[in-house]
């Protein structure tokens, strides 16, 4: 089929998974020049769709991994492209692939003693508005694979991502973000540069990999389950969450020594006080 068939049949296929497509060549040049300069980098692009932000890449990053989910997406990716020796196109579901394997990082104990293919790397995506928050929690568990991620996500969720604690939307995700980067908001996106429009505005997100694990003291995955725990239900305090899984003395004892009161919720206490609470309360009770 002529290429201009292709794009025109593409253009009129209904999106599939809540696609919308940026259309916006502009927006699209300021969120691929949000990544700086990867001429020497590898990036991976969540999501291309038609290849909005692709068809910049391509260009400039040295070598680039498109993931897409969608099988006719991903077909018409590999034949826009063939010609292109630095993209691969690998269709597969974000949430499940394995990025050690995908980068080429060889696992065992003389990982830091062999050459590997790729360095860390820097992520880029439109993230589907419905699953961002659980690709997020993906990344952010790769963070030693990754150097910086600039995302577009619903403005919303980018309002929650950046809060500060003691603030309406701090919540798990702006902690956990929190946690793992530095986050700045760069610019809000309108719904006319997407086809369809999509019924929200979006924002644009750069996410720089600093995680804050050995500054505040912590064993990684005992603390992000400590803060999952923490923010389970955000209309209880922050010792009836505890208590859920703790001993309600050793909570009381804990939130003392942090200078936390008993009665106060998760969203108010930033993450240095959260450590101390955590480091203070020990294990969880046994069920």
């Amino acid at each position: 089929m002529p290429k201009a068939a292709v794009e025109q049949n593409s253009t009129k296929r209904k999106p599939k998974l809540g696609q919308n497509f940026l259309a916006d060549r502009t927006y699209a040049q300021r969120i691929v020049d949000a990544l700086g300069d990867v001429s020497q980098a590898t990036v991976v692009e969540i999501g291309p769709g038609r290849g909005a932000l692709t068809d910049l890449l391509v260009n400039r990053a040295g070598h680039l991994i498109a993931v897409e989910l969608d099988r006719i997406l991903a077909a018409q990716l590999r034949m826009k492209y063939a010609t292109r020796t630095n993209i691969e196109i690998l269709e597969a579901d974000v949430l499940t692939v394995d990025f050690p394997t995908m980068l080429g990082i060889r696992p065992g104990p003389l990982r830091d003693l062999r050459p590997t293919t790729r360095s860390k790397v820097r992520v880029v995506g439109n993230l589907p508005y419905y699953i961002t928050s659980d690709i997020l929690l993906r990344l952010f568990a790769c963070h030693d694979c990754i150097d910086s991620i600039v995302i577009m996500v619903q403005r919303e969720v980018a309002d929650r991502i950046s809060a500060r604690p003691g603030t309406r939307e701090y919540g798990l995700l702006s902690a956990t973000a929190q946690l793992y980067t530095s986050v700045e908001k760069l610019f809000d996106v309108p719904p006319g540069a997407f086809a369809p429009p999509p019924k929200v505005h979006s924002a644009v997100l750069r996410l720089t990999v600093k995680p804050r694990i050995e500054e505040l003291g912590v064993d990684n995955d005992g603390f992000v389950d400590y803060l999952k725990l923490s923010f389970g239900q955000k209309r209880k305090t922050l010792f009836n969450n505890l208590r859920q899984s703790h001993d309600p003395d050793s909570v009381r004892a804990a939130m003392q020594q942090a200078g936390v009161k008993p009665d106060v919720r998760a969203e108010a206490i930033t993450l240095a006080k959260a450590a101390a609470i955590y480091k203070a309360l020990g294990p969880r009770k046994s069920a």
